[in-house]
C-alpha cells in the first residue's frame, strides 16, 4: 500500500516538475522573442520547409471537409427544403471550428513531428551542448526560428485549407445539389460574418503557440538515444492532439461568450 501511494506521488511530483520545466522553456523563448534575439534568415528556412511539407496533405484535408460538409447538409437540407443553406452550413463550420481543428492537427503530425525528430536526434547526438559550447544559445538558433515558423505557418495553412474546403462544398453545392453557382456565391457570401472568420483565426493562434511550444519542448529535452528520439516525438504528436482538442473547447467557449 505505501508503495502505491509512494509511486502515485511520485508521479505527480514528476508531473509537475514537467510543466515547470515547460513553463520555464517557453518563458525562456518568449524573453529572447521579445528581446529581438531572431534569426530572420532561420525563420525564414522553418516557415519554407514547415509550410512545403504541409500544403499538400491540409490542401487534401480542406477538400475533403468541404466535400463532406457540403454532401452532409444536402441530406439533412433536403428534407426540409432549405437545400439553399448548404454554402451557409460549410463556410461556418469550416471557419469557426473544422478548417483550425483540421490543420493544426495535420501539422502537428507533418511539421510537428519533424521539428520533435530534429531537434531530438540533435539532443541525443550533442549537438545542442555542442552549440552552447561555441557560444550560441541553442534556443536562440534552434527553438525561437522553429516556434514563430509555427505561428505564422499554421494561420496561413488555415486560411488556405478554409479556402479549398470551400471550393469543395462548392463542387458538391452546384454539381450535385443543382444549385445555381451564382446563387451558391452569394449565400456564401452571405452566411459568414468577420466574427466567424476572427473567432476561428483567434483559435489558429493559440493552437500554434501550442504546437510549436510542446514539439520544440519534447524534442529539445530528448533523452535515450534513437529510441527515445522516437518515444519524445511521438510524445510529441500525441501531446498536441491533447493540447489542441481541450483547448478548442476552452476557447469555443470563451469567443461564444464575448462575440457569439
Amino acid at each position: 500500500m505505501n508503495s502505491f501511494v509512494s509511486s502515485i506521488a511520485s508521479s505527480i511530483i514528476n508531473y509537475f516538475a514537467g510543466f515547470g520545466q515547460a513553463l520555464a522553456f517557453f518563458g525562456n523563448v518568449l524573453s529572447l522573442i521579445v528581446r529581438g534575439r531572431i534569426r530572420v534568415k532561420e525563420v525564414f528556412k522553418q516557415i519554407y520547409e514547415q509550410g512545403l511539407q504541409s500544403v499538400l496533405i491540409v490542401a487534401l484535408t480542406g477538400m475533403a471537409s468541404g466535400v463532406v460538409l457540403a454532401m452532409q447538409g444536402y441530406v439533412m437540407m433536403v428534407r426540409f427544403g432549405a437545400k439553399e443553406y448548404i454554402a451557409q452550413l460549410v463556410i461556418l463550420s469550416l471557419f469557426r471550428e473544422m478548417g483550425p481543428v483540421f490543420t493544426s492537427l495535420v501539422f502537428s503530425g507533418k511539421a510537428g513531428a519533424r521539428m520533435a525528430a530534429e531537434l531530438g536526434t540533435m539532443s541525443v547526438n550533442d549537438q545542442i551542448t555542442a552549440t552552447r559550447t561555441m557560444g550560441v544559445d541553442p534556443l536562440e538558433y534552434l527553438v525561437v526560428p522553429r516556434m514563430l515558423a509555427c505561428f505564422i505557418v499554421i494561420p496561413m495553412l488555415t486560411v488556405f485549407a478554409e479556402l479549398v474546403g470551400v471550393m469543395g462544398g462548392y463542387l458538391i453545392g452546384v454539381y450535385e445539389a443543382n444549385i445555381p453557382g451564382p446563387f451558391y456565391i452569394s449565400q456564401t457570401f452571405k452566411g459568414v460574418e468577420f466574427v466567424d472568420f476572427f473567432s476561428g483565426f483567434l483559435k489558429t493562434i493559440g493552437f500554434s503557440i501550442l504546437v510549436g511550444w510542446i514539439c520544440c519542448f519534447q524534442g529539445f529535452y530528448t533523452r535515450g538515444g534513437s529510441v527515445g528520439v522516437g518515444q519524445y516525438t511521438t510524445r510529441a504528436v500525441a501531446l498536441s492532439y491533447i493540447a489542441v482538442i481541450i483547448s478548442n473547447t476552452f476557447l469555443t467557449k470563451i469567443i461564444l461568450t464575448f462575440w457569439g
